[in-house]
């Protein structure tokens, strides 16, 4: 592991699976409010995320964490600066209704919170980003069991969300964030709600899940036992990207 530079663009990626995408965002700065109570949530980050790693985006909070992730998943807008695609597009000059079709076919998300419906099984919550797509049926029942026997939850797709442990919880959400085969992952804080040694297991499981599919995860946390599992990191504070050394 180590830290990534802001303006590190051209890195190598970890093994696995090569993929065409990835996210670069440059000069990203986002302020609320006006005039003497102006906030800056961020100011001036720049990052890329390669296809295949796992950059982990490391501070305490309120250093912009979750703003910087809801600006690269195009559910919130810069003051200033740009989020483009792999394939050069660029996010922040999209309509809303293209953002929303990227969101749809291009991006996972994994919530602290785990996000999960109650009334709705494991395998239906897994189901609901293939249903947003208009995916066939059977197509549908294929691709959600084969998602929840990745992350090991193939006996457990009848049972609610109520019915699971934490861990199984976010397990299920790592499903539904993968399941319709993403480009890009972004979690904000996966392991907030779980214990040291959970915490692991899941952030193992999404780490070889990035590297054996080519995905270019940005994982916000303020857990330095989690850097143990990035590829790179980089750090915030005070809505400031802090340069290391490589």
């Amino acid at each position: 592991m180590r830290h990534a530079r802001t303006d590190e663009i051209g890195a190598g990626v970890p093994g696995g699976r090569r993929r065409e995408g990835g996210l670069r965002a440059d000069g990203v700065s986002r302020s609320f409010g006006r005039g003497a109570g102006v906030v800056h949530a961020l100011a001036d980050v720049s990052l890329v995320a390669h296809p295949g790693e796992l950059l982990v985006v490391r501070g305490p909070s309120g250093s912009g964490k979750t703003t910087l992730l809801n600006i690269l998943g195009g559910l919130d807008r810069p003051t200033s600066g740009t989020v483009h695609l792999g394939d050069g597009r660029e996010l922040t000059a999209m309509r809303e209704d293209d953002v929303l079709a990227v969101r749809r076919e291009h991006i996972g998300y994994i919530f602290q919170s785990f996000g999960l419906i109650p009334v709705l099984s494991a395998a239906e919550n897994v189901e609901i980003p293939l249903r947003l797509q208009l995916t066939d049926p059977a197509e549908r029942s294929r691709r959600v069991a084969a998602a929840l026997e990745t992350v090991g939850l193939a006996e457990h797709g009848e049972q609610r969300p109520y019915e699971l442990s934490g861990g199984q919880q976010q397990r299920v959400g790592i499903a539904r964030a993968l399941v319709a085969e993403p480009e890009i992952l972004l979690a904000d804080e996966p392991t907030g709600q779980l214990d040291s040694g959970t915490a692991a297991v899941v952030m193992d499981l999404i780490r070889t899940l990035v590297h054996e599919r080519g995905v270019a995860a940005v994982v916000s946390t303020h857990d330095p036992i989690l850097m143990q599992r990035a590829d790179r990191v980089l750090e915030l504070h005070d809505g400031r990207a802090v340069a290391a050394a490589v």
